[in-house]
């Protein structure tokens, strides 16, 4: 089955960075759009940036300017690069994948999550 394994997170001080990964694997076609979620204790999941297959991104305003998403077609692979790091950006990300056509079909698929904790 299609699988999305993620990779990167950690603890990390303020003003730091941390690259998180995320690799498709499984019987995949293609996938249109690929991204990055986050998720507080006691808030709503929200979205953090996205990046089509043909590059166009976009970011939640909180972290313009200090994240950056890109994407490797012929990996399967999304990546994100968090620098200046804030207490609040403290959350589990979770990786998706969009509108993925898989010999299992046409679906939508999530990652486990992974945990960046950012304090001193």
């Amino acid at each position: 089955q299609v699988q999305l394994v993620e990779s990167g997170g950690g603890l990390v001080q303020p003003g730091g960075s941390l690259r998180l990964s995320c690799a498709a694997s499984g019987s995949i076609f293609s996938i249109n759009a690929m991204g990055w979620y986050r998720q507080a204790p006691g808030k709503q999941r929200e979205l953090v940036a996205a990046i089509t297959r043909g590059g166009n991104t976009n970011y939640a305003d909180s972290v313009k300017g200090r994240f950056t998403i890109s994407r490797d077609n012929a990996k399967n692979t999304v990546y994100l690069q968090m620098n200046s790091l804030k207490p609040e950006d403290t959350a589990v990300y979770y990786c998706n994948a969009d509108r993925v056509v898989a010999a299992e079909g046409y679906l939508e698929v999530w990652g486990q999550g992974t945990l960046v904790f950012v304090s001193s």
